[in-house]
């Protein structure tokens, strides 16, 4: 009897699933997934070398953009008025008609009142509320109520 079922079933499926039109659709198909895989997997390698010379070219306008600024550095260096400054900064040399002011150091109470001041000065700043800043953002300008 279970052969008979058996014989039956492997017959009902060869005769109805396994037919040619059946298998061309299941060729097809499994060509198109792994056509569809294929482009994936292309796309995505074509991201990663993408960011790649994206990262590359980032770097070489950086070092563009550093040599530029040793090439002007080099310049102001070579530049007699750099090598002015250098004079009067190192040697304490002045020009003709230049004079030198020289004040005697702060006493004790001058730098406590500096420091009060500061003090004073940063305690007073109050920082902005969040719905502030969104309105400074937006519409420009300063909202605070003063």
């Amino acid at each position: 009897m279970k052969k008979i079922n058996i014989q039956r079933l492997s017959y009902h499926i060869r005769h109805r699933y396994l037919t040619m039109n059946n298998t061309v659709i299941a060729v097809a198909f499994i060509i198109g997934a792994s056509w569809a895989w294929g482009s994936i997997t292309t796309m995505q390698r074509n991201y990663g070398l993408q960011k790649e010379v994206d990262v590359k070219y980032r770097q070489l306008k950086l070092a563009e953009l550093e040599t530029q600024n040793l090439a002007y550095q080099k310049k102001y260096y070579q530049s007699s008025e750099y090598q002015e400054l250098a004079v009067h900064e190192r040697l304490g040399l002045v020009n003709p008609g230049e004079k030198v002011l020289i004040l005697p150091p702060n006493s004790q109470a001058a730098k406590d009142l500096d420091a009060a001041v500061g003090a004073k000065v940063t305690s007073s700043i109050v920082p902005a509320s969040n719905l502030e800043q969104w309105m400074n953002f937006l519409f420009g300008g300063s909202r605070r109520k003063e």
